[in-house]
């Protein structure tokens, strides 16, 4: 449980330009607060390169942000206080501060992500009514995002059950706009809405895919209705298979582009499903396990205090535009993984780091 003062320094620290949730947990790790890390920000960012320091919010900006989603009947919770989505809290890249909306035992529950087309059938609609239904029913939560197609028809089919609509922009800029009446109507019903994004955050193209990981993140699996080549929905099974989250899929017809993505991840190894008892059976012996959140976590591989500079241009020398292993860049640079790791943070803290998927990164 944190305290006032340290959730005002989490957040102030979250929200500093080029700091994720990785690279927060980096920090937290290293300096063992948020505002010691604070402090160190400045001269992290100048020795990775950036020309000038990178915005850092002051305690009046958190206050703010925290003051309004008090009126907004938003809560900011971290990993492992009531409220936060239990198997959300132990992905890598778990938001250090969520805004959770609507009622705190309803993310507590066992959850399950229907994702699907925007532009969906009247079948895959009706099947996504019926699931959510069915799902319901067994006591599972629905979670999807709030988005045209398959995920209102989710939402809409599980307000009785519990829904919960995770969100890519802000809680007060809801996407798409003429889904506010649904989401009040989540809220109404004892459902709830949650989101990583500040207060006035208006979602770009960019944000989705970083929503879809958090769908996946809380759930113990995703379901993909419809979804063609290149969607979306694929992106959200893609972090659900990374994140060790179990994958179904509905078939459709092979004349059908809007089956084509899910045929294909039956293909690959997705549980086909045509009802709800299909889910229900696959993820009972996943609830009987116990969530186990980390506590006190040490870092095997810490971060230096400074590196030397030869060690500097050998790692940023192997680096490029095209995406290469963390693993291999401590491999073929000869130092040790903190150097490394430490070097990789100051690039990203500079604005001239991308980091992948798979433990992947790349220069900007």
């Amino acid at each position: 449980m944190l305290t006032d003062a340290q959730r005002i320094d989490w957040l102030r620290l979250i929200r500093c330009d080029n700091v994720g949730p990785r690279t927060f947990r980096s920090l937290i790790r290293h300096y063992g607060s948020a505002r010691l890390a604070l402090e160190r920000l400045p001269e992290l960012t100048k020795r990775g390169g950036a020309s000038k320091p990178g915005r850092i919010p002051t305690a009046e900006d958190a206050e703010r942000e925290i003051g309004i989603c008090a009126k907004m009947g938003v809560a900011m919770l971290a990993p492992g206080e009531y409220g936060y989505p239990p198997r959300l809290a132990l992905i890598d890249d778990a938001p250090p501060l969520l805004g959770v909306r609507g009622a705190l035992d309803v993310q507590m529950r066992p959850m399950v992500g229907i994702v699907g087309s925007r532009n969906a059938s009247g079948a895959g609609l009706k099947f996504a009514q019926n699931i959510a239904h069915g799902l319901g029913d067994a006591g599972f939560v629905v979670a999807s995002g709030l988005a045209r197609g398959i995920d209102q028809a989710a939402h809409r089919a599980s307000l009785g059950g519990g829904t919960v609509a995770v969100l890519a922009g802000g809680h007060d800029r809801i996407y798409p706009p003429e889904h506010q009446d649904l989401l009040l109507a989540i809220i109404e019903h004892s459902g709830g809405a949650i989101s990583e994004m500040p207060i006035g955050h208006t979602p770009r193209a960019k944000d989705f895919p970083r929503r879809n990981r958090l769908i996946s993140g809380a759930a113990l699996g995703v379901i993909i209705v419809e979804a063609a080549y290149r969607s979306g929905s694929l992106i959200t099974a893609r972090f659900a298979n990374e994140q060790g989250r179990e994958v179904f899929a509905v078939p459709g017809s092979p004349l059908d582009p809007r089956a084509a993505g899910t045929n294909d991840l039956i293909k690959q190894g997705a549980t086909l499903v045509t009802e709800a008892a299909d889910v229900i059976n696959a993820l009972q012996p996943i609830m009987e396990r116990p969530i186990e959140l980390p506590v006190g976590e040490r870092d095997d591989d810490p971060i230096e205090d400074e590196p030397g500079a030869s060690d500097r241009a050998r790692v940023v020398g192997l680096l490029g535009p095209s995406p290469v292993g963390i693993d291999d860049l401590i491999r073929l640079s000869g130092i040790s993984p903190a150097a490394v790791r430490t070097v990789l943070l100051e690039l990203e803290l500079a604005g001239r780091l991308e980091r992948h998927g798979g433990g992947m990164v790349s220069l900007l």
